[in-house]
């Protein structure tokens, strides 16, 4: 296929956010059977429109038309669109239903198509349910429809291209993301407070990260088979972020209870990317005054990120001793046996969680004397 015939419609990712051509994209990735098919109509240049639904809601658009109920192959499929009417396959292209289909959706629905086979591909997904796959005849491009939702394939050359460019972002951003923690880190352990600035800087990389890594994502759908090895750099270099981003909103949001904390992760998944630079929109998402100065307000944790960082010691042990001392600095300054009189704490567990913290201190002393 041409670079030129493969393009991107309503800005490329704003249009697969939608899950159900989330699942089309899937369904034509590389290596799948019915992509192998639709590559076979491309080569052979006889253009195709191929419906995937249920019959029963479609089969009123019907006119004319051979009734096949035969195991789906790309061969057969390939054979199928030599005919000039559409190809309809069961929801989950298992099994080729019809084929030299004439479809009579609605006349009156909008298209803003002008050839005959993308303009009914359009009107029948607006008027159904079903997934329509229009290939064009002579300029090499596959077009899906899914309700009000358009998708132009393009070559995967392209995609890669493009996933690549995602993923050199998110390394980007995953190191801005881990020296903001870092700094915080520092000044946790260290008993300096840290402003509301800095903790709104790491929560920023943080959705910067998962942001940027759900755009690689979908380019991986795209890819199929094709994108396992970026699928795995991807994966690589996320890991942990989801789990940091939620302790740092118990740490520093003006509440901890979990289903504020619920309601401030996705009140933070929702913003804009523009909102996402106003500091001012992020404090008061996580309870603060919005006109607050975030470089002059200091903020003390209270100890989620650095007790999870200590192996094995259980989340409800961690949530019992921040709610005993109130803070992490509290907790580090607490003795053995004010440790061990926490209710379901006991001496062995004050043992590990004294020897934890003091590794964790130890472990960022040296990284500090390493950086000087």
């Amino acid at each position: 296929m041409s670079a030129a015939a493969y393009g991107d419609h309503r800005g490329d990712l704003d249009g697969r956010e939608h899950p159900g051509l989330l699942r089309a994209i899937d369904m034509v990735a590389p290596g799948s059977a019915l992509r192998e098919g639709v590559d076979n109509i491309i080569h052979a240049r006889t253009g195709g429109l191929v419906v995937l639904g249920d019959t029963e809601d479609i089969s009123f658009l019907f006119s004319g038309g051979i009734k096949l109920d035969v195991d789906y192959s790309p061969a057969l499929l390939y054979q199928l669109a030599k005919m000039d009417g559409a190809i309809v396959l069961d929801a989950m292209a298992r099994q080729i239903r019809w084929a030299n289909v004439q479809l009579m959706p609605d006349p009156t629905i909008h298209s803003s198509e002008t050839g005959t086979r993308h303009r009914t591909a359009e009107r029948v997904s607006r008027q159904t349910d079903a997934l329509v796959i229009s290939v064009s005849a002579r300029r090499d491009v596959v077009t899906l429809y899914i309700q009000a939702c358009k998708y132009i394939l393009r070559e995967i050359p392209m995609v890669l291209s493009k996933a690549n460019q995602g993923l050199a972002t998110l390394d980007r951003y995953r190191e801005r993301f881990d020296q903001a923690t870092g700094r915080l880190t520092d000044s946790e352990l260290s008993g300096n407070p840290a402003t509301l600035h800095e903790v709104l800087t790491a929560i920023q990389r943080a959705e910067l990260v998962l942001r940027t890594a759900a755009e690689v994502e979908r380019y991986i759908i795209e890819l199929g088979s094709e994108g396992r090895l970026i699928e795995m750099q991807l994966e690589d270099t996320v890991v942990g972020v989801h789990a940091e981003r939620a302790a740092l909103i118990r740490d520093y949001g003006a509440d901890a209870a979990d289903h504020l904390v619920d309601g401030i992760l996705s009140g933070l998944g929702g913003l804009p990317h523009q909102d996402l630079l106003d500091f001012g929109r992020m404090a008061e998402i996580l309870g603060y005054d919005r006109k607050v100065n975030a470089h002059e307000v200091t903020v003390s944790p209270r100890g989620y990120r650095v007790l999870n960082r200590i192996p094995r010691l259980p989340r409800l042990i961690a949530e019992t001793l921040i709610k005993r001392f109130g803070g992490l600095s509290e907790i580090i300054a607490a003795s053995r046996q004010e440790l061990a009189a926490t209710e379901g704490v006991g001496e062995g567990r004050a043992d590990e969680v004294r020897q934890g913290l003091r590794r964790l201190i130890e472990i960022d002393a040296a990284e500090r004397y390493m950086q000087t």
